[in-house]
């Protein structure tokens, strides 16, 4: 047991930092926190996942195995409630298992790699969403431009309360006499009320 090499001084801290990166990106874990899964105290449990795991390395007299950890992280998802079988447990404990012996060695690389990805993922979360969220509006726009131009038919049928039709018939055409309730706009778009709508004041 004494070739058990441990971590020792800042080395400590910055595995540490990394237990947390490499959890921080596991989105299974992100996903059973930002929801709630394991309570309300979803968040806590990941804390306390990570505490686990750092003991385990730091804390542990033991040989480190790696089926050792992947049961504390089974453990950790289990109390989120989450039973992962899509392997991320494995590739987490591997990536864990290899930082550990990075530091050993002195060498955080991975580590100030991690640090670097976050920064720019911060960064830049928010104009990646107005991108695609531009995108969809354009796309969206498309597929209206297609429907509309497929269903601009004057064959259009109208639902239209029986109490405000002088017809027996449900269905009528658009381009005949409209009831009260709609509205014809500018651009020869009639604007019909919801049946929800019926009998309320705005």
């Amino acid at each position: 047991m004494d070739g058990l090499r441990v971590l020792q001084g800042d080395a400590i801290r910055v595995f540490n930092e990394g237990i947390g990166l490499v959890l921080s990106r596991w989105s299974a874990l992100q996903t059973a926190v930002e929801n709630e899964w394991g309570g309300r105290d979803s968040k806590l449990k990941a804390h306390q996942l990570a505490d686990d795991v750092l003991s385990w390395f730091t804390i542990s007299k033991e040989p480190r195995y790696i089926d050792d950890l992947e049961a504390i992280l089974d453990e950790g998802m289990l109390s989120l409630n989450v039973e992962v079988e899509d392997g991320s447990v494995e590739e987490v404990a591997e990536n864990l298992m290899v930082m550990h012996e990075e530091c050993l060695e002195g060498n955080f690389r991975s580590i100030e790699i991690l640090k670097e990805a976050n920064l720019k993922q911060a960064a830049h979360p928010r104009v990646a969403q107005i991108v695609n969220d531009d995108e969809d509006e354009d796309e969206d726009d498309d597929n209206d431009e297609n429907i509309i131009g497929a269903s601009n038919s004057s064959n259009m049928d109208v639902d239209i309360p029986k109490s405000e039709s002088d017809m027996n018939s449900v269905n009528r055409p658009v381009n005949g006499t409209l009831p009260k309730v709609a509205a014809e706009a500018d651009d020869e778009w009639t604007v019909v009320s919801n049946r929800r709508n019926k009998g309320r004041k705005n």
